[in-house]
């Protein structure tokens, strides 16, 4: 069931467009991801989904809106940058949150005590947020984005700003919320996404390139990659590798050689047999699926 309909969503500032032309349909019970680099549009989508920003030309729909619907009470936002009063404590924003969100002060308090549960911040409700750490304040804004129990929770750039354990705390999170509502965030940090996400929604230049499930657009655009790794230095086989013709593209990291071929079965041959006839010192051979970033980088060219 779609929950959002997007049709030819654009914003053009003088001339230029930072959003052009954009068409999607978010279903309902999805975790969907808006990725791309930045200055491709993600926030501009997102704030214009918010309300938060009035798009040039085009048209959004929510299932559940008429014309007397406050598109605001179906959406929860939580910025890339969001600020918090500092000198109150978590439990107090929430529910300072909540009336703001028109809940009877009853209401408010008995929802935060359940969102600060869900978030995994309970035991600090009553520390002062300048105390929080950067992982934790984001937990908080994703259940101030819930405190009014919207249909659709959209997140610009959750992970972006925080350390290895504060991104892997929200990362987490994120993953249990999207198995009780729609999700939508926006990230230019690949791998998230591939952790994550059921669908993606793949921009370049204020355009979306390429949509649909995880499953169906490694399908359709997958190669494959093989890494290899050689005692001592790995620049003397790269010529031989190159001329291979199901070798794509050839790259070396920390001297290990990052290949992508077309032809999984021929290139293995290919490349075993030119080893074992060329006695090369082989010291690792792995076969892996090629990332999203590489699939969204064979995308935008």
């Amino acid at each position: 069931m779609s929950l959002l309909t997007v049709k030819h969503l654009s914003k053009r500032y003088n001339k230029t467009y930072a959003v052009e032309n954009v068409s999607f349909t978010l279903q309902a019970g999805k975790c969907i991801a808006l990725i791309g680099p930045n200055g491709a549009g993600k926030t501009t989508i997102l704030r214009m989904l918010a309300g938060m920003l009035k798009q040039t030309s085009g048209e959004i729909s929510f299932l559940e809106e008429n014309n007397t619907t406050d598109r605001r009470t179906l959406i929860g936002y939580l910025p890339q940058h969001p600020v918090f009063h500092g000198w109150m404590t978590g439990e107090e924003f929430l529910i300072y949150s909540g009336r703001l969100a028109y809940l009877s002060k009853r209401e408010a308090m008995q929802r935060t005590e359940r969102l600060l549960k869900q978030v995994g911040i309970y035991d600090a409700r009553k520390r002062r947020i300048h105390q929080y750490s950067g992982g934790m304040k984001q937990r908080l804004g994703i259940a101030q984005a819930m405190i009014h129990e919207p249909k659709l929770l959209m997140l610009d750039e959750p992970v972006s700003a925080l350390d290895p354990l504060g991104r892997r705390e929200v990362l987490t999170l994120m993953d249990e919320l999207k198995r009780k509502m729609t999700i939508l965030f926006s990230t230019h940090i690949l791998s998230d996404a591939d952790e994550i996400s059921d669908e993606l929604l793949l921009l370049h230049k204020g355009k979306v390139v390429e949509s649909g499930s995880l499953e169906n657009l490694r399908e359709k655009y997958e190669t494959t990659a093989i890494e290899l790794q050689f005692n001592g230095s790995t620049e003397q086989y790269l010529p031989a590798i190159e001329k291979l013709q199901t070798v794509e593209t050839v790259s070396v990291k920390r001297q290990t050689i990052h290949l992508i071929v077309n032809d999984i079965v021929t290139a293995r041959q290919q490349l075993l047999s030119l080893i074992h006839k060329n006695k090369w010192p082989l010291m690792n051979f792995s076969i892996n699926r090629a990332s999203l970033e590489d699939m969204f980088m064979k995308v935008v060219r």
